[in-house]
């Protein structure tokens, strides 16, 4: 059983797959396409990435890519936490700047399904956070792009204090908003 619940952006979802609990632990099935399928999503993955984070605070996004390699991607932390945020960069959405956050938890088994046309980022909530996540296309640098996770214009409230946190070059510098390519014609 999988439970599905919207996150308030177009094709944004939690997924809560059912954990099997017993003397030894739980086992869950985290990916099953017959099932996604079975509630109307229909994403092919060619490609698992795994990012480690040692400290609290480490803050990595917005990140995305543009056609013709857009992802969709299917997030979920495996151990520890993070509050995980995703940004709709379509320019033809009623939503287009809007962003939604959840937490992400090892404990709690949910994940997050980031269609293509969003922008996607987290703050690690905990030391040790290892985060797993599948995408739709491979990595393609010429067509990698990301957008400043402090921008104005979208306002994203990260539940951390922004003096702390731990970027890369890449973050810290990454244009805003009005200066980036975003997703025409996807709606």
């Amino acid at each position: 059983m999988l439970d599905v619940r919207p996150l308030g952006l177009d094709g944004v979802l939690e997924l809560t797959p059912r954990r099997l609990h017993d003397e030894r632990g739980f086992f869950v099935e985290t990916y099953n396409a017959a099932a996604l399928a079975a509630k109307g999503i229909d994403i092919v993955f060619v490609q698992d990435n795994h990012s480690c984070s040692a400290r609290a605070g480490t803050l990595r996004g917005l990140h995305y890519q543009l056609p013709p390699r857009a992802q969709a991607k299917l997030v979920r932390a495996v151990r520890g936490s993070v509050f995980d945020v995703v940004v709709d960069l379509r320019q033809n959405s009623p939503t287009f700047a809007k962003w939604c956050g959840i937490e992400l938890s090892a404990a709690k088994g949910n994940q997050v399904l980031v269609p293509v046309g969003f922008a996607h980022g987290f703050v690690t909530l905990e030391p040790n956070t290892d985060i797993l996540y599948k995408v739709s296309d491979f990595y393609a640098p010429d067509h990698d792009r990301a957008i400043r996770f402090d921008d104005p214009d979208i306002g994203i409230e990260w539940p951390v204090d922004a003096g702390g946190l731990q970027l890369s070059a890449k973050d810290r510098d990454a244009p805003f908003l009005a200066d980036a390519a975003v997703f025409k014609g996807i709606e």
